[in-house]
């Protein structure tokens, strides 16, 4: 449910090789980013979604990570769950009550802490459903490399976070519908031309 995102996102991070003195830039590939999540149903299941389609920019800066940073949009039409029918209730009035074609989430960093060369904490803002809240996502990054495929330098990162549903607004059914909801963003972004 909330994107976060981004989201979702928000790794810019933890450093690219030692060499690099400039800070690089990449560019979320949406094909290959998105936003699951999951929160218990009435007690009885665990019940999941994923937000595919998620884009955003990410600076690595290796000689400071700290200076590095990520924005992330999560386009919530990609936002899929078990069925169409919960699909469209998430998008009614006990919801979103929007149309789901224009609703997305944003995250912007605003902090990045290293932890190791692999791991950091990202704060930021997230957007969702028109409020923003600071979510602090624990990040780690998989790997940096030229991509098999293009031969393009890319990074991936994968994330978690957790979000109330009702500090968005989102809290309908709660607490029979957990309101705590768990997220896992992952994203593969390739190095800007």
């Amino acid at each position: 449910m909330k994107s976060i995102l981004a989201p979702v996102a928000a790794i810019g991070l933890l450093g690219a090789s030692a060499a690099m003195a400039e800070p690089v830039v990449y560019d979320f590939d949406p094909s290959h980013s998105q936003v699951v999540f999951e929160y218990n149903h009435m007690g009885f299941s665990t019940s999941t979604g994923i937000i595919n389609g998620v884009t955003g920019k990410l600076t690595l800066d290796a000689e400071n990570p700290a200076n590095s940073s990520v924005e992330a949009t999560i386009p919530l039409s990609g936002l899929r769950t078990v069925s169409e029918e919960l699909d469209k209730h998430l998008f009614g009035p006990d919801f979103f009550n929007t149309d789901a074609s224009g609703a997305v989430a944003t995250f912007k960093s605003t902090k990045v802490e290293p932890e190791d060369d692999k791991e950091a904490k990202v704060t930021g803002d997230l957007t969702l459903n028109g409020v923003t809240k600071q979510v602090v996502l624990d990040v780690d990054l998989n790997q940096i490399a030229a991509h098999p495929m293009t031969s393009k330098e890319a990074a991936g990162f994968d994330a978690e976070a957790e979000i109330k549903r009702s500090e968005f607004n989102l809290g309908k059914f709660a607490p029979a519908v957990e309101d705590e909801v768990e997220i896992k963003i992952t994203i593969e972004a390739v190095k800007a031309e």
